[in-house]
């Protein structure tokens, strides 16, 4: 399906992108995940009911419907930006109007991405590269003292990776990489083009 097409199936307006700014150094502009990239890595990696997702940089909260329709997932979004954390909430109104149950497994927190609490239930992390390393590395030292405090297997979903982001990972934290999924199309062209999973191997 096309862009629109899933948009109007969703019954969402995720379109469009924020173009770089120096407004506020350590946070990425606004650009969701194609649903063409997101078909192709869900070809691969599956989810389940019992799953809590949370997307770091949700935007306008794309990857949030698009899990939550297709797996009946839990899924969070965390979003900074009041605009586009307000979008969320419209989206969710919009969408729950079609495809009700999502009411109770579809949440938005407005924060700054390491302000937001770890739930012992979260297992599943979300990033499109949306911010510096710095933050980066708070959130997954808040992830990993949850998983100390309640012991879980987690994973980490990397979209269009940094070289800070698997640099830390792969030499400063347990984390290990489980799987590459490669965009065919778009790698070919731009190695980033792909997605990274990381776990810890003794929580499995």
């Amino acid at each position: 399906m096309t862009e629109k097409e899933y948009e109007k199936l969703l019954n969402i307006d995720t379109l469009g992108e924020e173009l770089w700014s120096e407004k506020i150094r350590h946070y990425h502009p606004y650009q969701a995940t194609s649903y063409e990239c997101l078909d192709e890595l869900f070809k691969i990696y599956s989810l389940n009911e019992e799953d809590f997702i949370v997307d770091f940089g949700c935007g306008k909260g794309r990857l949030n419907f698009y899990i939550n329709y297709r797996f009946n997932s839990n899924v969070v979004g965390i979003e900074m930006d009041e605009t586009y954390y307000n979008k969320c909430i419209k989206n969710k109104e919009s969408y729950i109007s079609k495809h009700k149950r999502g009411k109770e497994k579809i949440d938005f927190k407005c924060c700054y991405a390491q302000d937001y609490e770890i739930n012992s239930k979260d297992n599943k992390f979300y990033f499109f590269n949306p911010f510096s390393v710095q933050i980066f590395r708070k959130i997954v030292e808040n992830i990993l003292d949850s998983v100390y405090k309640h012991e879980r297997y987690v994973e980490l979903i990397l979209y269009y990776p940094s070289d800070d982001y698997i640099y830390y990972l792969e030499n400063e934290t347990p984390f290990i990489l489980k799987e590459e999924v490669k965009l065919d199309k778009l790698y070919k062209k731009d190695v980033n083009e792909r997605f990274l999973v990381y776990n810890i191997p003794y929580y499995v």
